[in-house]
This record gives C-alpha cells, structure tokens and sequence, in this order.
C-alpha cells in the first residue's frame, strides 16, 4: 500500500503542523484497511510497475512537464503510456510525461491561468488543496514556488494517479496527497493559503464547508474558493433537483454575489469576486484518457446555453478572501 511514513516525517518538524500527528495516522491506518477490497489494490500494483524516474528538465511553472536529455525509447514509451492508462479515467491535467501526454478531461491549466494573476505570491507558504483530484492545480503551485503543498481528497484513484505523476517527477517531496475530505480535518489553523476548487456545491452545508476552510487558515491567509455559480444578484441561489449537468451531488449553486455574502458571513473579509466566466466544451471534453461522457453530453443539444435539465449551463467564479 501507499506509505505516508514521508510526510510524518515531515510535519513533525514542522511547528504549525506537528500536532497533526496526534489524529492524521489513525486515520490513514483506518482507510488503508477499509481500501483493502475493489480496485485500490491492483492500482497500487500499477504503480509499482512504473519504472522510477528523475527528470533532466521539470517545468512546472509553465505546465506539468518533465524530460530527459536522453529520450524514451519506443518501448518505453509504450510502457509507461500503457501502465498509466491502466489508472483512467483522467480528469484533471494535463501532463507531459517523457513525451507522453495525458489529456485529460479538463484542461486544468486554463483554470490555473485565471486563478493565478489574483492570488497572493505563493512562493514559501504552506498551502492547503481541498478537493485536489489528481493532484495538478498542486504541481502548479510548487512550480509557484510553494514550500509544502498538501492536498485532501478521499478518492482512491484520484491519490493513486498522484503518486504515479509523482513517480515519475523524481518523488518530490513538496507535494503530498492525503485521502481524506476536509470534514476529516482538525481545525488546523496552519496553511498561508487554502484552496477549495470545484467543491462547494457538492456541500450539503455550504456554510459548514466555508468555517471548515477558514479553520484551516493562520491569520492573515488567503482562500481561494472557485465554484459554479449562476448569474444574478446577492439574494440568487440555484437549488437543483435530482440532477444538475448529470450529477446528482449538486445541492445549491449561488451567484456569485451571493457567494461573497456568503463568505462575509462566516468571518472573512476583504473579499472579491476574481473572475466569472463560463465552461466551453474546450475546456472540458472527452478525451483517449477519459472516454466517459463529459460537458457536451450534459448540455441541451438544441441549446448549449442550458443543462439536459433545463438550468442554466455551468459558469465559475473565483473568489479571493482572507482569515482576519
């Protein structure tokens, strides 16, 4: 199974996050033994049969890219390619891996391009990813310059394409995924910058979710919440029934407004509304890594303007606010 023996190590010299480790391992130990069944096990059996690498040049400032100065062989090549294919579908990226490219289902760099001119330097702070996915949006931020990036997301998958990404960028240490969700964490009050991307509305208690985040937080960091959102004024709130684009975790999606009322409520402050835009079908789209349907099949094909439900087609906002 995975060993997060690396990252107890780590936050033990750490004085924000050493008292951690009062709660974090039991509860690793905890979904290791409920993880023994279904696939988690054959994925953790993939991973080791990649080869371990470091590459020549990494560049995660511009992407997710590593290389060699001495290519791939053909037969390496297909063997990495076919290794990492046995972890789809891949949703978030993309990643250039020795000349092998994982297009994922979104194309997670243009969400990096718009969060990114509104954030705080991120170079030397302890950042916190709920929500996290594979992992990409968190290479990102250690190619920002970041000194420990932790992401919580209980996805079994989701960890175990992070470590096979990780695998291959030489195991750097700066990054680390935690299957847990963040109900599942103390109120740490430890992280310069917390993340919470593509979540919200996937909260039964969004407020709840909003005090979670902020509880993470020292005094002073920054949240950088991004979240769909319809159109409209503070007092605007979607309530979907059984199913929004498809998904039938989708509880309420506000406006934008609404959103940073929101979050005034719940104690932050300084807060604005970054960007607002809405999903095109390049951003998000079936790909050779991810054959599963994805936004084009959720939209109403006589108006792309509305979901198969009839509400309103996604758009995001990013939110940036801070912890007094």
């Amino acid at each position: 199974m995975i060993d997060f023996g690396n990252f107890y190590q780590l936050i033990a010299k750490n004085e924000r996050l050493s008292h951690w480790l009062e709660t974090l391992p039991a509860q690793i130990a905890k979904w290791n033994k409920d993880s023994l069944h279904g696939y988690y096990p054959g994925w953790v059996k993939t991973i080791e049969n990649l080869p371990e690498m470091t590459p020549d040049t990494l560049d995660l400032k511009t992407g997710v890219t590593a290389q060699r100065t001495q290519p791939l062989t053909a037969g390496e090549t297909r063997r990495i390619t076919n290794i990492l294919r046995n972890l789809m579908p891949w949703r978030k990226g993309p990643f250039f891996l020795y000349g092998v490219e994982i297009d994922t289902e979104w194309r997670s760099d243009r969400k990096w391009e718009r969060v990114l001119p509104h954030l705080s330097p991120l170079a030397g702070r302890t950042i916190l990813d709920v929500g996290c996915g594979s992992g990409y949006h968190m290479w990102r931020m250690a190619g920002e310059g970041a000194e420990l990036v932790v992401g919580v997301d209980p996805t079994q998958l989701f960890l175990c394409q992070f470590e096979a990404v990780r695998k291959l960028l030489g195991n750097d240490q700066r990054v680390h995924l935690l299957p847990l969700g963040i109900q599942e964490l103390p109120a740490l009050q430890a992280f310069d910058t917390v993340f919470s991307m593509g979540v919200l509305y996937h909260r039964r208690s969004p407020l709840d979710h909003l005090w979670q985040l902020k509880d993470q937080l020292v005094s002073g960091g920054e949240l950088v919440l991004e979240s769909i959102v319809v159109e409209g004024g503070e007092h605007q709130c979607l309530i979907p029934g059984e199913r929004y684009a498809q998904m039938s975790n989708v509880y309420f999606i506000p406006s934008a407004k609404m959103l940073a009322v929101w979050l005034e409520k719940c104690g932050f402050v300084n807060v604005r509304i970054a960007d607002e835009s809405v999903t095109t079908t390049d951003e998000q789209r079936r790909t050779e890594w991810m054959i599963n349907e994805s936004l084009a099949d959720f939209l109403n094909p006589e108006d792309p303007s509305l979901t198969v439900e009839g509400y309103p087609a996604p758009r995001r906002a990013v939110l940036i606010a801070e912890k007094p």
